[in-house]
């Protein structure tokens, strides 16, 4: 393989409902800076169908050109279809990096492709930096559950490929404008190509808990004693119109659903807001909400670590703090409703 042969950086462009996802974004802002120091293009592909008013929105938000790729079978996500198409995009355009969100489509899919191309795969990244001496990708990820981060390097293969959580990297403002190139990619595919298809898609009705998109998060540890005392960090979060959320103690003690957990082995959340109650602020906790705006962390222990990066730090008790906390909360309310 001549290395030199593979340029430009792809960001794989997840899409549900012809809605691009926010990490596609996020991993487009962070592909541009990427880019800008191999001093290649960065180039975003798009497998959908009647998106091509999307491509315009990449390019808003960073990209230099889009590669699309238009199907009525890529219409709703399966594995077989978008894997040849993008494995056949990657042989033919030969880039230098891809990147995929770490979602359920993302590790579904960089995995196979990897495969399918006999090159190397760092998943669950929460840092991408360029080797200023080799220009080899240094992909960065917790390792040993979450217990020391390990950079990984691929300098033989090509492509370098990496899935990133969402909401650990930070997308450009929307540029409108940039002005970019759209180049459609004709796939020949059909129904034969596929092991199975889609009859009918039927959504579950849930309460939707997405932390990656709450401005406010109160946010619980062992500290809070026991699972039922959940309800008193929710009644605060329903006061600010945030969410709960967790540490992996508590999330491992059963106390509340991971879809809630904060950390390395969790979700990466930047909330305007952050309440740490009764978190210590392990290093797997911090990695996960030290980019949050403003963070008020409430805890016993004047030596925790959470103290060292919270812009208010309260040393007491959570049980007594919060409801009080509440209350105030409460008659501010009333006393802006009787103005």
């Amino acid at each position: 393989m001549n290395s030199k042969e593979y340029k430009g950086v792809f960001v794989f462009i997840e899409q549900r409902e012809c809605k691009i996802s926010k990490v596609s974004l996020e991993l487009l802002g962070k592909g541009r800076e990427l880019a800008d120091n191999l001093n290649e293009e960065l180039i975003a592909v798009l497998i959908g169908y009647n998106m091509i008013d999307s491509t315009k929105e990449l390019i808003y938000y960073g990209a230099d050109k889009v590669f699309y790729a238009e199907n009525r079978i890529f219409e709703v996500y399966m594995t077989e279809p978008y894997a040849k198409a993008m494995t056949s995009i990657i042989y033919d355009k030969k880039p230098e990096i891809v990147l995929f969100g770490a979602t359920a489509i993302g590790r579904d899919l960089a995995p196979r492709i990897s495969a399918r191309i006999h090159t190397g795969l760092t998943a669950d990244c929460t840092s991408l930096e360029i080797d200023e001496e080799s220009n080899n990708l240094l992909m960065t990820r917790p390792a040993f559950g979450g217990n020391i981060l390990a950079t990984i390097v691929c300098p033989d293969y090509r492509p370098q490929m990496s899935t990133v959580r969402p909401g650990v990297m930070q997308k450009l403002e929307k540029d409108t404008r940039r002005v970019g190139k759209v180049e459609k990619i004709d796939i020949p595919i059909s129904e034969s190509d596929m092991s199975y298809k889609v009859l009918e898609v039927v959504k579950e009705e849930k309460e939707k808990i997405n932390i990656e998109e709450a401005n406010v998060l109160v946010s619980g540890g062992r500290g809070i004693g026991k699972p039922e005392n959940f309800d008193i960090l929710k009644e605060l979060a329903k006061e600010l119109k945030g969410q709960v959320s967790a540490s992996r103690a508590v999330v491992d003690a059963g106390w509340i659903d991971k879809n809630h957990q904060v950390g390395q082995t969790g979700k990466t959340v930047r909330p305007g807001l952050y309440f740490a109650c009764g978190i210590s602020g392990a290093i797997q906790h911090l990695a996960g909400m030290e980019e949050s705006d403003f963070i008020i962390a409430i805890n016993k222990d004047s030596e925790a670590p959470i103290f060292e990066v919270a812009d208010v730090g309260i040393v007491g008790d959570v049980h007594a703090i919060v409801p009080k906390l509440i209350s105030r909360l409460q008659d501010v309310k009333y006393n802006a409703l009787q103005q």
